[in-house]
């Protein structure tokens, strides 16, 4: 797979004023007098399956209603970096083996050039500390996960938003949880700008589930607010009804990662303002999903 560095180049020739660097953990660094919105899209057909042989002339970008011109484009893989952060709150204790066996099958997939964290939220929030391409330190870093009471789910993912600050490139949230948030120190509104105004994706599983709370069986059904981040981070939601489900949704999220396209275009006015994003392809019968806004700032800093 072609790297980042080489497709931003491409958007050199359009552009003009762009200058490539390489950082240490050999992931590409964009830079541009010019600044460069970039959006993934994952597109798929009627029948969900992944599309992956679209051209730059089949998509439109509106911002705030205005077709922009595409200054960037790439339908190859590009690296990401992500965070991976799974519920192990009381009513997921029967269940914590097999969601640890089916978060492999995502970190299983991860190639070379990108790099993950594991880490797990209830009570407590827990990160495995560095990120890595090492697939098998990942695993057993699931091993190594506690679990707890209450469920934090707000704080989970503002955490895996920390663990991205100043990570160049596509930066990934994966969250999964069975309830609502019942502790979180942030609210979700705060985790919903964050995610956007960084430019973090949020991919989001959430499972309906039943646990014995030592008196009486309860039903769990996964927080709305999933399918809120991840609508409007460009990344997918997936409402799962039974566990057997969990390893191939897991590997979904890491299929999709690998066939998204990479647009992207210079914005007329950076006003400071939070513009409106509609990504649409161009052909019948496809559905696209990319993020829905971005923040009209000089300078993104996270």
């Amino acid at each position: 797979m072609n790297r980042l560095s080489s497709i931003v180049s491409a958007g050199i020739l359009l552009a003009g004023t762009a200058v490539l660097a390489t950082s240490g953990q050999n992931q590409p660094i964009f830079k541009s007098s010019v600044r460069t919105v970039p959006v993934y899209a994952t597109v798929v057909d009627s029948g969900g399956r992944l599309v992956p042989d679209l051209e730059r002339g089949d998509f439109t970008i509106l911002d705030n209603g205005k077709p922009t011109e595409l200054s960037l484009f790439s339908n190859q893989s590009q690296p990401f970096s992500a965070v991976v952060m799974l519920d192990t709150s009381a009513s997921m204790t029967a269940n914590l083996k097999l969601l640890n066996r089916a978060a492999e099958q995502f970190l299983m997939r991860l190639l070379p050039v990108d790099r993950a964290q594991v880490g797990a939220f209830n009570d407590k929030i827990q990160l495995s500390g560095t990120f890595t391409n090492n697939r098998d330190e990942l695993i057993g870093a699931l091993n190594d996960l506690y679990f707890g009471n209450p469920t934090r789910l707000n704080d989970g993912i503002a955490a895996g938003l920390d663990a991205l600050k100043g990570i160049e490139g596509r930066r990934v949230v994966l969250v999964f949880t069975d309830g609502e948030d019942t502790a979180s120190r942030t609210g979700f509104k705060s985790v919903l700008e964050r995610a956007r105004d960084e430019e973090v994706m949020v991919y989001s599983i959430g499972l309906e589930s039943e646990f014995f709370n030592g008196m009486r069986i309860v039903k769990t059904r996964p927080s709305r607010d999933l399918r809120k981040i991840s609508d409007e981070t460009g990344g997918g939601y997936f409402e799962l009804l039974k566990t057997v489900d969990l390893a191939p949704t897991f590997s979904r999220v890491a299929q999709e990662l690998r066939s998204q396209y990479l647009i992207g275009f210079a914005p007329v006015a950076l006003d400071g303002k939070v513009h409106k994003l509609d990504v649409k392809v161009n052909r019948p019968g496809m559905i696209v999903r990319a993020r829905k806004s971005y923040l009209a700032a000089p300078d993104i800093k996270s």
